[in-house]
């Protein structure tokens, strides 16, 4: 459980029990509700991450949106953009082992995360991490609901597959940007599990 689950939790599970001492029932079930799926979406299940030395993971639960070619700062590659809804696990992890290199915030728009200009407009924190086998960049991204990234890392640390690296409140997106000698293994559809899932390998 991330502990700022216990915060925001907390105010309508106390409103929902006075709520019930005052026989308010139906206000108070419905609060007591609330708070529960607070509890639930801020949950942080224990992964186990592949030993795969040449994995790159999933920096997020949620469903694959796209799997395109894509250059980032004129270097040719892939982007995989995963759609977080609000009853996926919104805890994010790092693809690759390695050195945080840069951290990136842009402020921007707010517009639904399932639409592709979301990836270029929308509120975002861009995560660059250089391993042995080159560097990945992955972006934490805003959405209609999400008002609100957190990044739990700075510039310089060393981080290892899998390791969690930050949240995203409420419905959102991540994108996953991979030089073009991977080889990819997921396609449109599928459903990923942050830290477990294998997106591609290196090659």
């Amino acid at each position: 459980m991330v502990k700022d689950g216990y915060k925001f939790a907390a105010a309508p599970l106390l409103c929902g029990l006075l709520a019930l001492f005052f026989h308010w029932n139906w206000l108070g079930g419905l609060l007591l509700v609330l708070g529960a799926f607070v509890l639930y979406f801020f949950r942080d299940p224990q992964r186990t991450i592949p030993p795969d030395p040449e994995a790159i993971v999933s920096p997020a639960d949620g469903r694959i949106m796209e799997v395109v070619e894509e250059a980032f700062d004129g270097i040719p590659g892939r982007r995989i953009s995963i759609f977080l809804s609000i009853f996926d696990v919104h805890v994010n992890r790092t693809p690759v082992a390695g050195r945080i290199s840069a951290i990136d915030y842009r402020k921007g728009r707010f517009y639904a995360a399932m639409r592709g200009r979301a990836s270029a407009e929308n509120e975002q924190n861009v995560i660059h991490v250089s391993g042995e086998r080159g560097e990945v960049v992955f972006k934490q991204i805003a959405g209609w609901v999400a008002r609100r990234i957190l990044c739990w890392k700075d510039v310089g640390d060393s981080v290892t597959r899998g390791e969690r690296v930050g949240m995203i409140r409420f419905g959102s997106r991540v994108d996953i940007w991979m030089p073009d000698r991977v080889e990819i293994l997921v396609r449109p559809g599928q459903h990923v599990a942050g830290g477990s899932s294998i997106l591609a390998r290196w090659r």
